[in-house]
């Protein structure tokens, strides 16, 4: 029984599942938007907000947080200095989930995650 488990593990164990995100999470970042599954756009999403949260505060706390999660720099770089700026107004919501569909092997529902 799954009773009070909250995380969705996407048929993975904890270390790949959190490869995983932080890899999705980055490729968001680095190509402003993804295809990937729908339920795995679920999971990334919050993760993505909360990124881009912590990079809004631009300091060395808010670096040292975001190289603490993502391994290259040039991502944490981009963050940082193109996208917070861009959403310093903005009180949240960075992030719109579209469905697309199904795919074509295995019926998964798709889905597109992207910046506002």
């Amino acid at each position: 029984m799954r009773h009070r488990n909250k995380n969705k593990t996407l048929g993975r164990k904890d270390s790949s599942r959190k490869a995983l995100l932080r890899d999705l999470v980055t490729a968001v970042i680095t190509y402003d938007r993804i295809e990937t599954s729908l339920g795995r756009a679920k999971v990334v999403k919050p993760l993505i907000d909360k990124m881009v949260t912590v990079a809004k505060k631009n300091n060395l706390a808010a670096r040292r947080q975001l190289l603490g999660f993502f391994t290259t720099e040039p991502t944490v770089k981009k963050l940082l200095e193109v996208i917070a700026p861009k959403y310093a107004t903005r009180a949240g919501g960075y992030t719109r989930l579209t469905k697309i569909g199904t795919r074509h092997g295995d019926a998964a529902q798709m889905a597109v995650i992207e910046f506002v």
